[in-house]
């Protein structure tokens, strides 16, 4: 299984963008190559949240409109492989998805992951980490933030949650994001509806941590950017934390 080329699986919008934030969404996309045959999945599972991530990607261009921002965005499903996951982690290429059964993944062998891995991982791994070169090489810092959306309901259960702002070891820039969210009206919580200990941060790990790169992943309750307008919105409104966050972090001198 090889793709045609990398930009089939993996896209930089934004290439130019002159802002030291680089924003990345890994489940952008519900594409599911014709050659997997949709994974055995019926239509309604292919387009729920179980294969991507509904919103994430307009909020995430709102926000590299707004930041003059380069964004890279991953052009499959998660559930072909989910690129915030290494190539060693059961959840890579899911046989369950919550309630979600996936077929196509349920009896992959060696071969058929490593596939895979060269196919839609590598791609993505190298192309935010040439992106992420460019952007130290027009001479700032790089800043790392991505955009992953959540369901509302979860096993049955409501989330009260309505925005997720995640870190891992590096807590700087979540740190001073959650302060600048605190007059804010909406639920505005640390590391959930997930945290590390789910392996969620392997991205910010991965090509933020490694590099000393202030780092955050931003997750948002899929029902608030429903609609354009929510979007739009959403994005203007994580910008104006993100913003007012690094400007804190260069008043304290933080590295």
């Amino acid at each position: 299984m090889t793709a045609s080329n990398t930009e089939d699986v993996v896209e930089v919008l934004n290439p130019a963008g002159a802002s030291p934030v680089v924003l990345v969404c890994e489940h952008a996309s519900s594409f599911i190559p014709p050659e997997l045959q949709d994974l055995g999945l019926n239509r309604n599972d292919r387009l729920s949240h179980a294969a991507w991530d509904p919103g994430a990607l307009a909020v995430a261009q709102q926000m590299a409109k707004r930041l003059d921002a380069k964004l890279v965005a991953s052009r499959i499903s998660r559930l072909v492989y989910d690129c915030n996951r290494p190539p060693d982690a059961p959840d890579a290429m899911p046989a369950r998805s919550e309630l979600v059964v996936v077929p196509g993944n349920a009896e992959l062998d060696e071969t058929a992951r490593q596939s895979r891995t060269m196919a839609y991982y590598h791609p993505f791994r190298e192309t935010l980490a040439r992106t992420l070169s460019v952007t130290a090489a027009q001479g700032a810092t790089p800043v790392l933030v991505t955009v992953h959306s959540f369901t509302p309901v979860y096993h049955g259960s409501p989330r009260a949650v309505e925005i997720g702002i995640l870190h891992d070891s590096d807590t700087r820039l979540a740190d001073a994001m959650l302060e600048a969210a605190q007059a804010s009206e909406l639920n505005v919580q640390r590391n959930e509806p997930y945290g590390p200990e789910h392996g969620v941060t392997h991205t910010l790990k991965q090509h933020g941590l490694s590099n000393g790169y202030a780092n955050v992943m931003l997750e948002i309750r899929n029902d608030l950017i429903g609609t354009e307008i929510q979007q739009r919105k959403m994005g203007d409104t994580l910008c104006d934390w993100l913003l007012t966050a690094l400007k804190r972090i260069e008043q304290e001198g933080q590295p």
